[in-house]
């Protein structure tokens, strides 16, 4: 056999022998390595790092088809969807400076293996999932320093421009390794599900992928390889993996805490001095509560509705948090601007510049849904300021 890339590892497991092709997804020469070791392996099974989600992102012509706003918005996922496609847009302008595709190289898997009729395995965790599990290990702060950091990259920065040799230099281990640890370091909660967790669920799913077989080629991101090779023989609990993350007791407790702690200062300010004086304290922070919400609504370009409806439920949601004013002002703002299907066809190709991010109805509902929720809470904070003086 001739000598395969040095970035093939070859790892043993009893009988079944196991060829890790570490990639970039921004790389040409990732591509042909995909295509060259498939055809010189011949192995009896394909493992590709995607899932199915992922698999119809990449191969099918509108992901976003059938994406439902109303429903983003009423789960309170607007931050969260934000953040996602601002980051599949950096990918997008990455690859599109390079000339590849993001993800071409697994694609070229995919194909190589369905030509040669090689079974094909997807062992990577669904995409939703591992977001969702890395969503809920930021705090707010981080989430919104996330989402500016990825938007920011659409004014092109003045950073080192990333060339086809800065992207092969990171496949090298020493380069991957201290990578990792600057990751590790910098946002240890995106670390953990983004890469490590996932670390387990391609090894654990390539393994039983491997189970009876001879050879298995594994295609997958280079970051993930030395956790593969470390999890090899571990013990892994796939179904703890997969499951969804739980909103944290703190939370939960807080949720209602800080509004059941607010009426009661409210409470004590009316019995210490009186309902004249609780009045003003009242207007003190519902004017500016209210005021925040539908004037970040109407400064955004939301409807005159919308900031209607941010005007009546910020008040309300702060000592009721079953009512969100960013769900509220989004339902009002989605409904009034019904994005269509091509609305939702468009966003891969919106969301490549700040204009095009700016002017789609989608982009445009999520951007005045999250700064409606900001603004009541700048103003909420304002009032809470105002009356603790008076106290």
């Amino acid at each position: 056999m001739a000598e395969l890339p040095a970035s093939v590892t070859r790892l043993e497991d009893g009988s079944t022998t196991f060829y890790v092709l570490g990639t970039a997804h921004v790389s040409r020469r990732s591509v042909e390595e995909v295509r060259e070791v498939i055809a010189q392996l011949q192995p009896d099974v394909v493992c590709v790092e995607l899932c199915k989600a992922r698999l119809d992102a990449l191969t099918k012509d509108s992901a976003f088809r059938d994406l439902d706003v109303f429903k983003v918005v009423r789960e309170g996922k607007t931050l969260y969807l934000l953040a996602h496609l601002a980051l599949g847009s950096y990918q997008r302008k990455l690859g599109k400076s390079l000339g590849v595709r993001p993800g071409a190289e697994l694609i070229a898997a995919v194909e190589a293996a369905r030509e040669a009729q090689i079974p094909l395995e997807l062992i990577d965790r669904d995409i939703n999932i591992t977001l969702r599990r890395t969503w809920a290990n930021l705090g707010w702060w981080k989430r919104f320093s996330l989402l500016w950091s990825l938007l920011a990259s659409w004014g092109g920065g003045k950073g080192e421009a990333v060339t086809e040799q800065t992207v092969e230099d990171l496949k090298e281990p020493k380069a991957l390794s201290e990578m990792l640890t600057e990751l590790g370091r910098a946002v240890p909660e995106v670390k953990g599900p983004l890469v490590d967790e996932r670390d387990r669920y391609l090894v654990s799913k390539m393994r039983d992928a491997g189970a009876g077989k001879t050879t298995v080629l594994a295609v997958v991101g280079a970051a993930h390889v030395p956790g593969m090779v470390a999890n090899l023989h571990a013990e892994i609990d796939r179904a703890a993996l997969e499951q969804p993350p739980p909103r944290s007791l703190v939370w939960r407790i807080a949720k209602w805490a800080v509004p059941v702690a607010f009426v009661t200062l409210l409470g004590v300010l009316w019995w210490r001095t009186g309902t004249a004086s609780f009045a003003r304290a009242m207007l003190a922070w519902t004017i500016p509560t209210s005021l925040g919400a539908s004037g970040m609504t109407l400064l955004f370009g939301g409807s005159p509705l919308s900031a209607l409806a941010a005007l009546i439920a910020a008040p309300i949601a702060r000592i009721y948090p079953l009512v969100r004013t960013g769900i509220v002002v989004g339902i009002v703002e989605a409904w009034r601007r019904k994005p269509s299907v091509a609305d939702c066809e468009r966003l891969p190709e919106d969301t490549q510049s700040a204009r095009g991010f700016w002017r789609n109805p989608v982009t445009r509902i999520l951007i005045i849904a999250t700064v409606a929720g900001l603004g009541a809470l700048a103003g909420f904070a304002v009032g809470v300021g105002m009356i603790a003086s008076r106290v």
